[in-house]
């Protein structure tokens, strides 16, 4: 941890717009506008092009705290250690999920301003968090979008989890959409961040009265209340508080906000008569099974034991499906998520996040559709602008494909018609990478205005074979080749066959004279030499010894 120092736990003083910081990389990033503050920080809009002033739609932002606050370095920690975004893809790719809720990490570094120290890190843009947009729609979400958040965060959250670490203050104000895509939603503010399981060692359970209800105090576990170190069930029952809130309206305990003893009775209270203690909350009409049945297999879990996420993301996911909802669907939040007059005097205030505006599309230049493969926002897709040699993920959509109009039947097209259609199907079912070279090629086959030939398998296109002589070389037979050659040198054999055959020795076997003239061919000079020699050295050699 950073050494304490007096101004530990204050708001540091603000740095000047157009200030240029330089992270530990060597990256170089312009301050921009001030959009916001934490409780012992401030943030910053921010841009890599340091030689001009930061636009309102910039898609980076710099959070800075004195260098001797605590959250700040512990939230660096985090993502240095748990949140790269090389490792952020492979479990993407391991679990088969479209995009994972946790914001992208630029950089970090130090400042000095007016002979204080600052701590900075540069993070990727979000949008609202998700407290400004309960309390628009009426302190109520629609029971469809609670169960999406649930599930969502269940994924969020066994990721940070798995990398040793718990969030410890999950709330809808640490909740935040994207900036470009209101319709995702990433956990932030990691300054609590706890590694509950340093190089695979659980921390023991240990009660600690002098350090009892720390976290926010409406939604921390059971187990802060009684001083305990977060661990993964703590997050898990914090994230059912959540739920239970979203899905309420408000929670048992929230008129005994400035007690924590009696809010941590409440609790202890509901866990111990689950799940009915749950339904009965939400007996006004609004059903609350699927909250009642997580916050129970959540109770049942010991300190160190790993949950089964799967399982617990299965409750909500079936409740969606139930209702012909998807998970990573799109997120709604309206005025219809509440009931009665309550929701009805906010109803005007209803505001959603909107996305920056877009760049003018060149002329002639489409705007593709369809899904992307996400990595996270490591799915790096919220911070919209890829900069030159940075790695970053491409960004999905998570709006699902809109169907078809129906069409009445038409006359048999012609073939021509056919081909061109099929090959347009094809490229609306690739992805997004492969589209514009796709495009690129329809450009250069009609800048060259040649037709374009599709050969089926009935007629293959008409290339000159080419014969293969490799193969055409007859086997070895020596039986052949001695033929050949008697043949080829059957005029040194007429002497002998013009004398007629006498009785005696077979007069079919060549002799000595026929034999010494065969071996001193042209030909076969060079050989017989050779293996005359040879005969010489080794009788030489036998005589020698």
């Amino acid at each position: 941890m950073p050494p304490k120092g007096p101004g530990k736990g204050k708001l540091p003083v603000p740095l000047p717009k157009d200030m240029i910081l330089k992270d530990t990389e060597g990256k170089t990033w312009r301050l921009g506008s001030q959009i916001g503050q934490g409780g012992f920080g401030l943030i910053y809009l921010a841009s890599p092009h340091t030689r001009v002033p930061v636009q309102d739609d910039a898609v980076h932002v710099i959070k800075v705290e004195y260098l001797e606050n605590g959250p700040l370095f512990s939230e660096l920690k985090f993502y240095q250690r748990a949140a790269k975004q090389e490792h952020i893809r492979k479990w993407m790719n391991l679990k088969k999920i479209r995009c994972l809720g946790i914001p992208v990490f630029w950089g970090s570094g130090l400042a000095e301003y007016k002979g204080k120290s600052y701590r900075f890190m540069v993070m990727e843009r979000l949008g609202e968090d998700l407290q400004r947009i309960f309390q628009d729609c009426g302190s109520r979400f629609k029971k469809e979008t609670v169960l999406q958040l649930g599930a969502r965060m269940l994924d969020t959250l066994e990721y940070i989890h798995e990398n040793e670490y718990v969030h410890g203050d999950i709330k809808a104000a640490n909740l935040l959409l994207g900036y470009t895509n209101p319709h995702e939603v990433y956990l932030a503010d990691y300054g609590l961040a706890y590694r509950y399981c340093p190089n695979g060692n659980h921390k023991q359970y240990q009660e600690n009265p002098r350090k009892g209800h720390n976290g926010t105090i409406e939604f921390t576990s059971i187990d802060a209340h009684k001083g305990v170190a977060p661990s993964r069930r703590g997050d898990l029952e914090i994230l059912g508080y959540c739920m239970l809130q979203w899905l309420c309206g408000k929670l048992p305990w929230e008129q005994n906000l400035k007690d924590p003893v009696a809010v941590q009775a409440a609790k202890t209270k509901l866990m111990d008569e689950l799940p009915d203690s749950v339904l009965q909350w939400g007996s006004s009409g609004r059903s609350c099974s699927e909250v009642a049945k997580f916050l129970a297999c959540v109770c049942g879990l010991a300190y160190d034991e790993k949950p089964k996420y799967q399982a617990l993301k299965k409750i909500l996911v079936d409740g969606l499906e139930s209702r012909g909802m998807r998970y990573d669907g799109p997120l709604e939040f309206s005025t219809a998520a509440c009931s009665g007059n309550h929701c009805a005097a906010k109803a005007s205030k209803v505001r959603l996040p909107k996305p920056p505006p877009k760049p003018a599309q060149p002329k002639g230049k489409k705007v593709e559709g369809g899904e992307n493969t996400c990595q996270n926002k490591a799915c790096a897709g919220a911070t919209g602008t890829q900069l030159p040699g940075e790695e970053k993920p491409s960004k999905l959509n998570r709006r699902p494909q809109q169907a078809e109009p129906q069409q009445a039947p038409l006359a048999k097209p012609s073939a021509r018609a056919v081909e061109v259609k099929e090959g347009r199907g094809q490229e609306d079912s690739s992805s997004c990478l492969s589209r514009p070279h796709a495009r690129v090629t329809r450009r250069q086959c009609q800048a060259e205005e040649k037709p374009l030939r599709c050969h089926s398998t009935t007629a293959e296109p008409e290339h000159p074979l080419k014969k293969d002589t490799a193969r055409d070389v007859s086997p070895f037979d020596p039986y052949r080749i001695f033929s050949e050659s008697r043949k080829k040198y059957d005029h040194l054999l007429s002497a002998v066959r013009a004398v007629p055959p006498q009785a005696g020795p077979d007069t079919t076997r060549p002799s000595m004279a026929v034999v010494f003239r065969l071996a001193f061919t042209d030909q076969t000079y060079p050989y017989t030499a050779a293996v005359l020699v040879l005969l010489l050295l080794i009788v030489l050699s036998l005589y020698l010894l």
